[in-house]
């Protein structure tokens, strides 16, 4: 299932000033550089979790819907949906009234459920005629994310500020452990 970020998030989990507290650094002149180190931790965080940590707006798209009732998505934890669109022949999408589905937001994944006696249309469009229009994260603060996935963002931060220009350093052991809870397990 393809997943397009269309809102990406307003704050980082991590403030510029926290991680400078964090790294020891006392002057302006690397915060650009320091900004784009906690960005980067959080994506990658994000990736090995699959979580999104701040709200954000995502497309995801499905050929097709399953052959079970539940759709799972493939991010969590997921907020809202805002939109279910159905693509006809014609490329033109259709939304999916509300009352035929229900948000699961609770459970990992997350899984968007069809109603009893319902069924899903079909898209008119072989590829990606379904589009499922969600808001994914913790909340719309940095405080908001668990304060594991925080420390463990500041600590790949520092690891990356100390090790610029490294290609190959590997993660900072200290960083699994903080974020192996987060981990989906998957059999």
């Amino acid at each position: 299932m393809p997943a397009i970020l269309t809102t990406p998030p307003a704050v980082e989990p991590v403030t510029l000033t926290e991680a400078k507290a964090h790294l020891r650094v006392g002057h302006s002149d690397e915060d650009a550089f320091i900004g784009s180190l906690i960005s980067a931790a959080r994506r990658h965080i994000e990736a090995l979790t699959g979580l999104c940590f701040t709200t954000q707006t995502w497309s995801c798209y499905r050929d097709f819907w399953p052959d079970a009732p539940v759709v799972d998505l493939p991010l969590s934890p997921v907020q809202s949906v805002a939109a279910v669109n159905i693509y006809g022949e014609d490329d033109v999408a259709a939304p999916l009234d509300a009352a035929h589905y229900v948000l699961d937001g609770a459970s990992r994944p997350a899984r968007l459920a069809l109603r009893p006696s319902r069924i899903w249309p079909l898209p008119g469009r072989i590829t990606n005629g379904i589009e499922i229009i969600l808001t994914a994260g913790f909340g719309p603060a940095g405080s908001d994310v668990p304060q594991p996935l925080r420390q463990a963002i500041l600590q790949l931060t520092a690891h990356w500020y100390g090790h610029r220009g490294e290609t190959s350093a590997p993660l900072p052991l200290d960083v699994m452990p903080l974020i192996a809870p987060f981990r989906e397990v998957r059999l």
